[in-house]
């Protein structure tokens, strides 16, 4: 073997020694930038090294990409030369049209889309073992660094944008409930939906999940005391409200609890009754779940009272009502247990008019809308904008309600079903 053929199979061995390094760069920079930050702050807190280490360099991601791009650019330009160096040596000439499709390709399926592509899917195994080299290379190179960093800083700043904008890696209220949903393969469901049902609570007020007024359970003063009696020893409620005549006029909230106190008296009369209650804790119509949920912590209160703009009563909501919201209803079987809500042979439903939509979407996993009313009855009442006649069936988007009972200028039952979205039926249509 000749001088010529040890010459270049030294540069060949050169050239494929750069092809190398330039699919490290390449591969380090889109490992580096594809790393899960929250995993690898999770690892870096069990003492992950490799964690600590790509942790550390992302705190200055500028001069991170500075280095490798300085490194990556280097070798290239350096490999294009040897290129033309073997070209020389083996045609007399540069052959630049040859030697540079034939470098770009090699360069581009072995330097740049191959190891990208294996570090998008497995940037860990990528980064944290680069990173270790990376940090040498930043210390070796810190005064180039630093200055192409001052430079390209400069630069962004002259043409209008911020060269350090912050920190735009903390999740907003949005994103993190799309990461909770996306990781509903890797929780159980029970608790999946828990944590969905927490980041929701900032979008429910107190009057989407309250006891409507008119079915409030509740001591009228106006009773006499026999009827009341009865009512107390009846109810399976903690807690009632007593009013005198309207349940605008609340007086009080009377605790269980405080029935045994009565009895001890030998004559039980409503100014002993009253004497037991607690003053009534009101709150307006349109605060949060969330805000409510830490009122009752803060108050040491269970129920409330809710009120609209006028002040008049609208309801009552529980501490329970808001936890059922997080928890899920304390019941095996949702659909069979509600009693608003009744599953048919057919796959259709017999629903209450008074149910809430709210619930009927929880419960049946539907997506009715309504701009304004909370009960089927008050969007049904929407969508006729009149008092129906029984046999009435309306299509609402992908379902269809029948309408079986109307009484005291009120829609009582309702049959429902869901259809496929493509159904070529009117969207309403009368009996």
């Amino acid at each position: 073997m000749n001088n010529d053929d040890t010459q270049i199979g030294l540069l060949l061995l050169l050239l494929v020694f750069l092809i190398c390094a330039s699919a490290y760069f390449s591969s380090s920079e889109t490992a580096m930038m594809s790393l899960n930050r929250y995993r690898m702050k999770h690892l870096q807190r069990t003492g992950h090294t490799g964690a600590r280490r790509a942790s550390r360099l992302l705190e200055a991601p500028d001069r991170l990409i500075g280095v490798i791009l300085i490194g990556n650019n280097f070798v290239n330009i350096l490999a294009a030369s040897i290129a033309t160096s073997i070209a020389i040596a083996l045609f007399g000439k540069p052959e630049p049209l040859i030697t540079t499709g034939l470098l770009t390709l090699i360069i581009l399926i072995f330097a740049e889309v191959t190891p990208k592509t294996i570090a998008a899917l497995y940037p860990e195994k990528i980064a944290y073992p680069s990173s270790y080299l990376l940090i040498i290379l930043l210390r070796l190179l810190h005064p180039i660094v630093l200055i192409v960093n001052v430079l390209s800083n400069r630069l962004v700043t002259l043409l209008g944008f911020q060269a350090h904008p912050g920190d735009d890696h903390q999740l907003s209220k949005e994103e993190l409930r799309t990461v909770v949903f996306e990781s509903a393969g890797r929780l159980p469901q029970r608790r999946h939906g828990m944590l969905l049902s927490i980041l929701d609570l900032e979008k429910v007020t107190v009057n989407d999940i309250l006891v409507p007024r008119n079915e409030v359970l509740g001591i009228d003063l106006d009773d006499d005391l026999d009827t009341i009696l009865d009512q107390i020893g009846a109810t399976q409620h903690t807690r009632l409200p007593v009013y005198k005549g309207d349940i605008d006029n609340i007086v009080g909230l009377l605790h269980m609890r405080s029935i045994s106190k009565l009895l001890k008296l030998d004559n039980i009369n409503k100014a002993a009754l009253i004497q037991e209650t607690n003053e009534p804790y009101f709150v307006p119509e349109s605060t949060p779940l969330h805000t409510q949920l830490f009122n009752f912590q803060k108050h040491k209160k269970r129920l409330a009272v809710v009120v609209d703009e006028f002040g008049a009563v609208k309801g009552i909501v529980t501490l329970e009502d808001i936890l059922e919201e997080i928890v899920g209803e304390f019941t095996t079987d949702l659909a069979t247990s509600n009693r608003e809500i009744h599953p048919q042979v057919d796959g259709s439903f017999l629903i209450d008019g008074s149910a809430t939509i709210r619930d009927i979407n929880k419960l049946l996993n539907w997506e009715l809308q309504s701009d304004e009313a909370k009960t089927l009855n008050g969007l049904l009442m929407e969508l006729l904008e009149s008092i129906p006649d029984s046999a009435v069936c309306i299509r609402i988007g992908r379902y269809y309600a029948e309408i079986l009972q109307v009484k005291d200028n009120k829609i009582r039952t309702v049959k429902m079903w869901e259809q496929s979205a493509d159904s070529a039926e009117s969207d309403a249509y009368h009996d």
